[in-house]
């Protein structure tokens, strides 16, 4: 067995309880164990889903190791470090919301490793994102270099990186510059009509520069929510706690998003394409990051029932986790995989300071 099967493989001393008894510790390792199981090492990447989603496995893989405090799974970032700038070198594409997923998962793995090369790849990718700012609707970044449509996604993210990359700047220079970016970004979004007179946020701008009154999109709440967290941190500004939690309070009060049962749910399930299959672990993953900066135990009590109602439907031994967060929960692939384990990981992170 070479190192990278050993990484995906299953456990010797896997758990033999009923899944309903394993504690999360041990669902996170099992769905993480799942998920490594798609890994391809020639190419860094996820078999089963695309270039986006798998910056997204490697973020929930980084914060599995964190969470978890294990250290196993370094070679897997080291190997997709080199093996996946082969598909796009420097991880840049067409896309700005593509780049910055990769930007925040590199920050992830720098803060987990402390490996110098992934901030400075973080760095990187952000110069080129500042790259598709522009005045027109007033500022913000383009979604993709054809320069045709401003969202809602790109510049949450553009925000977050700007956000992170203030608050491991090197010096206070590059500090303030990263942190003028973030402010500057922040003043534009929240003025740009993105965000409704329900709190929540539509996909993007039409032409005209208005809201366009398209889908609330899981991730464009959860994105931002992840965001403004960091931005607090660098600046203390209980404004942008309160947005967050405003932000966070529509969604978990819509209708459209969360069902009778209390579980999350896409408006596009049960058929969601390759990237709605993403978006809700993104949600989840970023109401975890403000919850640890706002300690809030309505978000904390809607995880712990997320991750038992993802729970429910795994199965050993594969213990794969659908695109579905209650019955009939669907087939999986990579993409649903990491999103459900977004999660798991996320309860793990309100109850357990344990590690592998």
């Amino acid at each position: 067995m070479t190192l990278f099967s050993a990484l995906w493989a299953p456990a010797d001393a896997a758990p033999r309880q009923k899944p309903a008894g394993l504690s999360n510790q041990q669902r996170a390792q099992l769905a993480i164990q799942t998920l490594q199981s798609w890994y391809d090492k020639s190419t860094g990447l996820y078999r089963t889903t695309g270039w986006w989603n798998s910056a997204n496995a490697i973020t929930t893989l980084a914060d599995y190791s964190e969470a978890a405090h294990t250290k196993k799974f370094k070679p897997v970032f080291r190997n997709t470090f080199k093996a996946a700038q082969k598909t796009y070198p420097g991880f840049i594409n067409q896309y700005y919301d593509d780049e910055g997923w990769w930007a925040l998962a590199w920050i992830d793995a720098y803060d987990l490793t402390r490996n110098p090369p992934y901030l400075d790849m973080a760095e990187s990718i952000f110069a080129d994102m500042a790259g598709g700012w522009s005045n027109d609707c007033s500022g913000g970044i383009w979604w993709s270099k054809k320069r045709s449509y401003k969202n809602a996604i790109a510049n949450e993210l553009f925000l977050s990186v700007a956000a992170h990359l203030a608050n491991r700047a090197a010096t206070s220079q590059q500090r303030s510059a990263y942190l003028a970016w973030a402010n500057r970004e922040w003043e534009w979004f929240s003025h740009s009509g993105m965000i409704n007179n329900r709190h929540l946020i539509n996909d993007g701008l039409n032409a005209r520069c208005r809201n366009n009154g398209k889908t609330t999109w899981t991730y464009n709440q959860g994105v931002i929510l992840g965001a403004l967290a960091e931005l607090y941190r660098a600046n203390h500004d209980p404004a942008l706690l309160a947005q967050a939690q405003s932000i966070a309070s529509a969604a978990l009060s819509d209708p459209a998003l969360v069902g009778r049962n209390g579980v999350l749910h896409e408006p596009c399930e049960p058929n969601c394409g390759a990237d709605g299959t993403q978006f809700k672990g993104i949600f989840i993953r970023n109401l975890s990051s403000l919850d640890r900066i706002a300690g809030n135990s309505q978000y904390e009590n809607f995880i712990s029932k997320i991750a038992d109602s993802i729970w429910t439907g795994a199965r050993p031994p594969g213990y794969h986790l659908g695109l579905i967060w209650s019955a009939s929960y669907g087939t999986a692939n990579a993409s649903t995989q990491s999103s459900a384990a977004d999660a798991l990981v996320a309860a793990l992170r309100t109850t357990s300071r344990g590690g592998d």
